[in-house]
């Protein structure tokens, strides 16, 4: 069982708030964000809340589906659902509007990036899933169906209910998709933190 110290404490809300400022990025790169942020900003149009607070309520919610699925929060857990809301909200606060088309490419490319790096980062500490991702293997592993299918079916239903209230599904989002997951298999290759060793008495 993993401790939290300062030098996990320190990678892991790094990851957490460089994750906020990537979504944040891609929002403002108008090109079609995540999955799970076309179901935000479909209910941002909505309720007319802020991204911020709905990515907070919105994990929330998942995070109570842990419940019957018998899943254990970590450290990370908590810290993902704090973290991230304010991380992102901020950073839109930030980052203004209205870029010419080559810049929100970048955004686009940079957001990308950055949640792939951060991914890495507070996965790598292993602390604790964020409460999508233990919605994901809970669901594997009661169902018994296998992780891709799992996740495959959890964002094509977030990002069919975000599109039909109004979300933003574009480019982005498909890029997203088919590079997330390679290039967090990189991040973790070069970020993730080795378990101790334990050495006999």
């Amino acid at each position: 069982m993993w401790k939290l110290t300062p030098a996990k404490s320190v990678r892991l809300v790094l990851g957490l708030v460089l994750y906020g400022v990537g979504m944040a990025l891609m929002v403002r790169a108008e090109l079609g964000v995540s999955p799970w942020d076309v179901l935000t900003q479909g209910l941002m149009n909505v309720t007319g809340l802020d991204f911020g607070l709905i990515t907070f309520l919105v994990s929330i919610v998942v995070f109570a589906l842990w419940i019957p699925l018998r899943q254990r929060p970590g450290a990370g857990t908590v810290a993902n659902l704090l973290i991230i809301p304010v991380a992102v909200q901020v950073s839109l606060w930030i980052l203004p509007t209205g870029y010419p088309l080559w810049a929100r490419v970048l955004l686009l490319a940079g957001g990308i990036l950055a949640i792939a790096i951060a991914s890495g980062l507070y996965i790598g500490v292993h602390l604790g899933p964020g409460p999508r991702d233990g919605l994901m293997t809970g669901l594997h592993q009661r169902t018994g169906w296998p992780i891709g299918v799992v996740r495959t079916l959890l964002e094509v239903s977030v990002v069919l209910v975000g599109w039909l209230l109004g979300g933003n599904l574009g480019i982005g989002t498909i890029a997203f998709a088919l590079l997330i997951g390679p290039l967090v298999q990189v991040a973790l290759r070069w970020l993730s933190m080795r378990h101790p060793v334990e050495v006999p008495a």
